[in-house]
Protein backbone atom coordinates (compact mmCIF):
# COMPACT_ATOMS: atom_id res chain seq x y z
CA UNK A 1 0.00 0.00 0.00
CA UNK A 2 2.83 2.28 0.83
CA UNK A 3 4.30 1.60 -2.36
CA UNK A 4 1.24 2.93 -4.54
CA UNK A 5 1.10 6.16 -2.74
CA UNK A 6 4.84 7.28 -3.75
CA UNK A 7 4.38 5.47 -7.16
CA UNK A 8 1.02 7.38 -7.85
CA UNK A 9 2.81 10.83 -7.62
CA UNK A 10 5.94 9.50 -9.63
CA UNK A 11 3.19 8.50 -12.75
CA UNK A 12 1.78 12.21 -12.43
CA UNK A 13 5.48 13.39 -12.84
CA UNK A 14 6.32 11.30 -15.91
CA UNK A 15 3.00 12.07 -17.54
CA UNK A 16 3.39 15.79 -17.30
CA UNK A 17 7.51 16.22 -18.10
CA UNK A 18 6.52 13.70 -21.49
CA UNK A 19 3.80 16.15 -22.69
CA UNK A 20 6.45 18.41 -24.17
CA UNK A 21 6.48 21.00 -21.31
CA UNK A 22 9.36 23.16 -21.95
CA UNK A 23 10.35 21.89 -25.42
CA UNK A 24 11.26 25.05 -27.98
CA UNK A 25 9.06 25.07 -31.55
CA UNK A 26 10.54 28.16 -32.69
CA UNK A 27 11.74 26.30 -36.21
CA UNK A 28 8.17 24.99 -36.78
CA UNK A 29 6.96 28.34 -36.08
CA UNK A 30 8.97 30.23 -38.74
CA UNK A 31 8.57 27.73 -40.93
CA UNK A 32 4.88 28.14 -40.99
CA UNK A 33 5.43 32.10 -41.03
CA UNK A 34 7.23 31.93 -43.89
CA UNK A 35 4.58 29.68 -45.91
CA UNK A 36 2.10 32.54 -44.65
CA UNK A 37 3.97 34.83 -46.46
CA UNK A 38 4.13 32.96 -49.39
CA UNK A 39 1.77 33.79 -51.82
CA UNK A 40 0.38 30.63 -54.03
CA UNK A 41 -0.41 32.38 -57.45
CA UNK A 42 -3.42 32.72 -59.57
CA UNK A 43 -5.34 29.75 -59.31
CA UNK A 44 -6.20 27.89 -62.74
CA UNK A 45 -10.01 27.99 -63.88
CA UNK A 46 -11.68 24.87 -64.24
CA UNK A 47 -11.11 22.94 -67.14
CA UNK A 48 -13.57 23.08 -69.76
CA UNK A 49 -15.47 19.68 -70.21
CA UNK A 50 -16.76 19.35 -73.74
CA UNK A 51 -20.23 17.56 -74.45
CA UNK A 52 -19.63 15.36 -76.90
CA UNK A 53 -23.01 13.95 -79.20
CA UNK A 54 -24.81 10.85 -77.66
CA UNK A 55 -25.12 7.61 -79.60
CA UNK A 56 -28.21 6.20 -80.33
CA UNK A 57 -28.14 2.17 -80.42
CA UNK A 58 -30.37 2.04 -83.89
CA UNK A 59 -30.22 -1.98 -84.58
CA UNK A 60 -31.99 -2.97 -81.30
CA UNK A 61 -34.89 -4.07 -83.30
CA UNK A 62 -33.36 -5.98 -86.11
CA UNK A 63 -32.54 -9.97 -85.73
CA UNK A 64 -30.25 -11.42 -83.46
CA UNK A 65 -26.63 -11.95 -84.50
CA UNK A 66 -27.15 -15.36 -82.61
CA UNK A 67 -30.38 -16.29 -84.23
CA UNK A 68 -30.31 -17.98 -87.83
CA UNK A 69 -31.43 -16.08 -90.53
CA UNK A 70 -34.80 -17.22 -91.76
CA UNK A 71 -35.78 -18.21 -95.10
CA UNK A 72 -37.29 -15.16 -97.37
CA UNK A 73 -38.96 -17.51 -100.32
CA UNK A 74 -42.49 -16.55 -100.96
CA UNK A 75 -45.09 -19.05 -100.15
CA UNK A 76 -47.89 -18.14 -102.60
CA UNK A 77 -48.10 -15.14 -105.42
CA UNK A 78 -45.73 -13.16 -106.69
CA UNK A 79 -43.59 -10.13 -104.91
CA UNK A 80 -45.58 -7.44 -103.80
CA UNK A 81 -48.50 -9.56 -104.66
CA UNK A 82 -51.78 -7.11 -103.89
CA UNK A 83 -53.97 -10.26 -102.12
CA UNK A 84 -50.93 -10.89 -99.51
CA UNK A 85 -51.61 -8.29 -97.06
CA UNK A 86 -52.16 -7.88 -93.08
CA UNK A 87 -55.67 -7.87 -91.74
CA UNK A 88 -55.69 -4.70 -89.71
CA UNK A 89 -59.48 -5.68 -88.57
CA UNK A 90 -59.11 -8.61 -86.94
CA UNK A 91 -58.95 -9.54 -82.81
CA UNK A 92 -55.38 -10.37 -81.92
CA UNK A 93 -54.74 -13.48 -80.00
CA UNK A 94 -52.43 -13.38 -77.00
CA UNK A 95 -49.25 -14.61 -78.34
CA UNK A 96 -48.72 -12.40 -81.10
CA UNK A 97 -47.43 -10.19 -78.78
CA UNK A 98 -44.33 -11.99 -78.43
CA UNK A 99 -41.30 -12.45 -80.62
CA UNK A 100 -41.76 -15.76 -82.22
CA UNK A 101 -37.87 -16.64 -81.73
CA UNK A 102 -38.89 -16.94 -77.62
CA UNK A 103 -41.20 -19.60 -78.27
CA UNK A 104 -40.82 -23.46 -77.86
CA UNK A 105 -42.68 -26.06 -79.09
CA UNK A 106 -42.92 -28.53 -76.43
CA UNK A 107 -45.28 -31.09 -77.17
CA UNK A 108 -48.56 -32.44 -79.27
CA UNK A 109 -52.37 -33.28 -78.66
CA UNK A 110 -54.57 -35.12 -80.33
CA UNK A 111 -58.06 -36.06 -79.96
CA UNK A 112 -61.44 -36.44 -81.70
CA UNK A 113 -61.20 -32.70 -82.59
CA UNK A 114 -57.68 -32.64 -84.35
CA UNK A 115 -53.98 -32.08 -83.41
CA UNK A 116 -53.06 -29.44 -81.27
CA UNK A 117 -49.05 -28.04 -80.59
CA UNK A 118 -47.75 -26.53 -76.88
CA UNK A 119 -46.17 -23.88 -77.44
CA UNK A 120 -43.91 -22.77 -73.73
CA UNK A 121 -43.48 -18.67 -74.39
CA UNK A 122 -44.63 -15.78 -71.96
CA UNK A 123 -44.11 -17.81 -68.90
CA UNK A 124 -46.38 -20.34 -69.79
CA UNK A 125 -47.69 -23.40 -71.55
CA UNK A 126 -50.62 -22.38 -74.55
CA UNK A 127 -52.46 -24.91 -76.76
CA UNK A 128 -53.05 -24.28 -80.54
CA UNK A 129 -54.29 -25.24 -83.31
CA UNK A 130 -54.14 -25.06 -86.92
CA UNK A 131 -55.16 -21.94 -87.88
CA UNK A 132 -54.33 -19.81 -84.65
CA UNK A 133 -51.71 -16.65 -84.93
CA UNK A 134 -48.25 -16.54 -82.91
CA UNK A 135 -45.62 -14.02 -83.03
CA UNK A 136 -45.34 -10.15 -84.08
CA UNK A 137 -45.53 -10.95 -88.07
CA UNK A 138 -48.85 -11.84 -88.37
CA UNK A 139 -47.67 -15.46 -87.68
CA UNK A 140 -50.66 -18.24 -88.56
CA UNK A 141 -50.29 -21.97 -88.28
CA UNK A 142 -50.66 -24.20 -90.96
CA UNK A 143 -49.75 -27.44 -90.17
CA UNK A 144 -49.08 -29.15 -86.88
CA UNK A 145 -46.91 -32.37 -86.79
CA UNK A 146 -45.26 -35.00 -84.14
CA UNK A 147 -41.91 -33.16 -85.11
CA UNK A 148 -42.41 -29.19 -85.56
CA UNK A 149 -45.51 -26.68 -86.12
CA UNK A 150 -45.20 -24.83 -89.56
CA UNK A 151 -46.02 -20.80 -89.35
CA UNK A 152 -46.24 -18.66 -92.01
CA UNK A 153 -45.95 -15.08 -91.48
CA UNK A 154 -46.67 -11.98 -93.33
CA UNK A 155 -43.60 -9.42 -93.89
CA UNK A 156 -42.68 -6.50 -95.62
CA UNK A 157 -41.05 -6.98 -98.75
CA UNK A 158 -39.22 -4.06 -99.08
CA UNK A 159 -40.97 -2.99 -101.92
CA UNK A 160 -43.97 -1.59 -100.26
CA UNK A 161 -45.96 -4.68 -100.37
CA UNK A 162 -46.16 -7.78 -98.36
CA UNK A 163 -45.02 -11.52 -98.96
CA UNK A 164 -45.44 -14.71 -96.89
CA UNK A 165 -42.81 -16.42 -94.98
CA UNK A 166 -42.64 -19.69 -94.00
CA UNK A 167 -40.86 -20.51 -90.89
CA UNK A 168 -41.08 -23.67 -88.66
CA UNK A 169 -40.46 -24.36 -84.98
CA UNK A 170 -39.38 -27.93 -83.91
CA UNK A 171 -40.13 -29.95 -81.30
CA UNK A 172 -37.44 -28.98 -78.33
CA UNK A 173 -37.11 -32.28 -76.53
CA UNK A 174 -36.24 -32.70 -72.83
CA UNK A 175 -37.67 -29.87 -71.83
Amino acid sequence: MKRLRWLAPGLLWMGLWGCGSGEDFADLDAYMNEMRLQSPGPIEPTPVIRSYPSFTYSAGALRSPFQPPQRAELVAGPQGASAVRPDPDRLRQYLEGFDIEQMQMVGTLSNASGSFALLRAAGGIHRLQVGDYLGRNEGRIVAISDSQLEVVEIVPDGAGAWQQRPRTLPLKKHS
